[in-house]
């Protein structure tokens, strides 16, 4: 099922540079063409169809520090994946029963080697916490220092540390020395443009100097939004600043597949290239064009669905990378996002083989019991008559200007009143 992804060549002008040594238990960022950090379309079975089609390393979502400080590791025996997870306090009931959320899951076998953990932080003592609860199962910590969304930034997080480069510095130096110098593994950073190249030099300057061993530029200031172009004009420039410093660099921005990735590569002489909305809006474009390109999105979504089982995904994040992978236009798209179960996305989808595991994987979640209470509460739920005269008439309201420019119609007066559209969340 894995594609094997086409060596990337260096330019032959590029000198050899020397390089920041690469810790036994890391992985060397260079000729790499990788999964981006995103919330929702990171989780593992994204993670798992991207390298299914080619992708060299993946990176996790961003995961806040203080989430996972003081979660539980273990192995969940029916998958055989780790997960950290915190009890549930069901909004302080204790007639509920208590129940374990998995905030972070990955597979040792078909990852090992490929993970990078990305954190979201402000502090260099929490990052440290955090990176310690996990650096002996992935290959590398990444510092979020590029999100723009408000959840990062009010916090001092993501963007808002490349207003405080000396504080993100910092961050680099705690993480180097107490988490990837002990566990033997890699560190680095994503960050984005700042306003002037003059600025960006003297942020990348300073952040080679910290001992990471690479650094991802989004190709766009905080402001800029996914829908603006990348901006590339800079890009030679801090991928000569990291090869001076041994610091591997990686291009993010409007990648829109592997042979694309290696070409910019070449052109801009930069070491490896992130996927971000390319792949989320299909997985195979980690695959090159020599070895079929892109898939149609039935075959993806098939090996997106069976991942996403085999590793007991929450529904609800499968059923939004699902809305993603599925053209708008397919018939199959609007009834998927309405499904409330494995069970009636798998239906909806015709993938009858898997319909043993989606049962079977519904009473596992509790969606089954979701279902069978929303059954109950709608036959509870009493219905208007339609016989309008067994109604009660409605009560009289003061007379007002609005009766005299547009008569209200009341609720007994038409019968085939339409009903309310459901609204899909």
């Amino acid at each position: 099922m894995t594609t094997s992804p086409s060596p990337i060549t260096s330019s032959p002008s590029r000198p050899t540079p020397s390089i920041v040594p690469i810790p036994r238990n890391g992985v060397n960022y260079r000729n790499k063409i990788v999964l981006a950090p995103m919330v929702r379309s990171g989780e593992l079975p994204c993670r798992l169809l991207a390298l299914s089609y080619g992708a060299d390393l993946v990176w996790g979502p961003e995961t806040v520090d203080r989430s996972m400080i003081g979660t539980t590791r273990r192995v969940n025996p029916r998958t055989g994946c780790i997960e950290w997870s915190r009890s549930s306090s069901n909004g302080g009931r204790k007639d509920m029963p208590v129940k374990e959320n998995v905030l972070y899951r990955i597979d040792p076998i078909r990852e090992k080697g490929k993970l990078i953990f990305q954190v979201g932080t402000a502090s260099p003592d929490l990052a440290v916490q955090a990176a310690k609860i996990v650096a002996s199962d992935v290959s590398g910590i990444d510092v979020n220092a590029g999100c723009p969304k408000p959840f990062s930034t009010t916090g001092g997080m993501g963007a808002a540390l490349l207003r405080t480069p000396d504080h993100l510095a910092s961050i680099l130096k705690a993480l180097v020395e107490q988490v990837g110098n002990v566990w033997e593994i890699g560190i680095s950073v994503k960050i984005r443009l700042l306003e002037t190249p003059e600025l960006t030099k003297e942020l990348v300057t300073k952040l080679c100097a910290t001992g990471i061993i690479g650094l991802t530029i989004h190709c766009r200031t905080t402001p800029m939004r996914p829908r603006e172009r990348a901006i590339r004009e800079q890009l030679k420039m801090i991928g000569d600043l990291c090869r001076e410093a041994g610091v591997a660099c990686v291009m993010n921005g409007d990648v829109k597949n592997r042979d694309e990735a290696e070409q910019l590569i070449t052109e801009f002489g930069v070491d490896g290239s992130m996927l971000a909305t390319a792949a989320e809006a299909n997985g195979s474009a980690f695959r090159s064009s020599k070895e079929g390109g892109l898939a149609p999105w039935r075959e993806v979504v098939e090996r997106h669905v069976r991942f996403a089982m085999e590793v007991e995904n929450k529904f609800g994040n499968t059923k939004f990378t699902l809305s993603q992978l599925i053209p708008g236009k397919a018939p199959a798209h609007k009834p998927v996002t309405m499904s409330k179960t494995y069970t009636e996305c798998i239906r909806i989808l015709g993938f009858e083989d898997t319909m043993e595991r989606a049962q079977e994987l519904d009473q596992i979640l509790g969606l089954d019991q979701q279902q069978q209470k929303a059954k109950k509460k709608n036959k509870a739920t009493p219905k208007l008559s339609e016989d309008s005269s067994s109604n009660p008439p409605p009560r009289k309201r003061p007379r007002t200007d609005q009766d005299t420019r547009s008569r209200a119609v009341e609720p007994h007066e038409s019968p085939e009143m339409p009903q309310q559209m459901a609204i899909s969340v």
